[in-house]
Parts: structure tokens; C-alpha cells; sequence
């Protein structure tokens, strides 16, 4: 029998799926950078007038 080998638990990924799962998460983190460093520089062009606003 094949009980000395113990299942693995939930989902597991091929390698290939690795791979894409990898380069999403690279592509999702590289667009929130880009998309900081747009409201930073946004930010930065309007400058320290955009903070002094009526309550």
C-alpha cells in the first residue's frame, strides 16, 4: 500500500501554474508601483497647495 506517503493538503500547482501564478503577482505589484509613483508625482506637480484645504 501507499499509505507511508502522506497526501498533500488543498490545492497543489504544477509548475507551469507556479510560473503564471509568479509573473500575475509580479504584473499586479508593478502596476500598484506604477500607480503610486503616478499619485506621488501627480502630487508633487500640484504641490503643498493641495494639502491646504477647507475643513
Amino acid at each position: 500500500m501507499d499509505s507511508d506517503k502522506p497526501k498533500p493538503d488543498g490545492i497543489v500547482l504544477t509548475p507551469t501554474q507556479k510560473k503564471r501564478q509568479r509573473e500575475r503577482s509580479l504584473a499586479i505589484a508593478l502596476a500598484l508601483g506604477i500607480l503610486v509613483v503616478l499619485f506621488f508625482a501627480v502630487t508633487m506637480v500640484k504641490g503643498p497647495g493641495v494639502l491646504v484645504r477647507p475643513m
